[in-house]
């Protein structure tokens, strides 16, 4: 039958493909290669542009070369990685003993950040209406004026001032109350290398808020004069005023 005879035939497809009318055309051509662009002539030839890689300086002004951490204990702690503006955006701020990896310039800075004393400090209460809280470039700009006053007064690095004035304001010893039965007295204690850096920092940060607190003064200059008070351990300093207190408070302790 004519049906069975064209189900017997049997169709080759190399030869299928090769007499198909149109198959040469259906392959994709291969697009054409655009010629490269060249200068005009008469063109003056471009000159290939070189950043010249340097030292990294602290708001572009102050090196980091050259800064000695006398204190053994706080030499772990005090953070002097170069970086230009100390702004780490709280990436590690979860992370167990972060403090450390932190630049000891943006700890300056969050020392800062607060809205007042909400206590009586020289028999008044501190508020500053939140000035500079949570106000991280403001802080930041506050420090680049004081470390320029400091600059121009001593003639020295301002970075050393800053770490001259830490080692002289950290507490050695402190008191912690203890409770046996119903009785609480208090004892001395010695401080860890961390929390003395702490206590430093949260001091010049209270003095520099206090002593611009409805003054003249702004809180740059106030934080000039209290980093180079405290790096000449001149008693006139809040800071060592507190760290003698506190020092003092200890030893009638034990």
């Amino acid at each position: 039958m004519p049906g069975e005879q064209l189900n017997d035939e049997k169709i080759d497809p190399v030869k299928a493909d090769a007499v198909a009318p149109g198959a040469a055309e259906a392959k994709p051509k291969k697009a054409a290669r655009k010629p490269a662009k060249t200068a005009p002539q008469g063109a003056a030839p471009q000159k290939e542009m070189h950043i010249k890689s340097g030292p990294v300086l602290l708001f572009g002004k102050y090196s980091y070369d050259g800064i000695e951490v006398l204190d053994q204990s706080l030499r772990n702690y005090i953070n002097l990685t170069p970086i230009s503006y100390p702004h780490s955006f709280g990436r590690k701020s979860q992370n167990q003993f972060h403090k450390s990896n932190v630049n000891i310039i943006e700890r300056l800075e969050n020392s800062i950040m607060r809205g007042g004393t909400g206590g009586k400090v020289g028999g008044r209460v501190i508020r500053t209406k939140g000035r500079m809280q949570g106000k991280k470039i403001k802080a930041m700009k506050t420090i680049d004026e004081a470390f320029g006053i400091i600059s121009r007064q001593t003639g020295k690095n301002p970075i050393q001032i800053l770490v001259m004035a830490l080692e002289n304001s950290a507490p050695i010893e402190d008191t912690t109350r203890v409770r046996y039965g119903g009785i609480v007295s208090n004892v001395a204690v010695d401080i860890s290398a961390s929390r003395r850096l702490d206590v430093a920092l949260r001091n010049i940060g209270m003095a520099t808020v206090t002593s611009a607190f409805r003054n003249k003064r702004t809180i740059a200059q106030s934080m000039a004069n209290e980093l180079i008070l405290a790096s000449n351990n001149d008693v006139n300093s809040y800071a060592i005023k507190r760290k003698n207190e506190t020092e003092r408070m200890a030893r009638s302790a034990k």
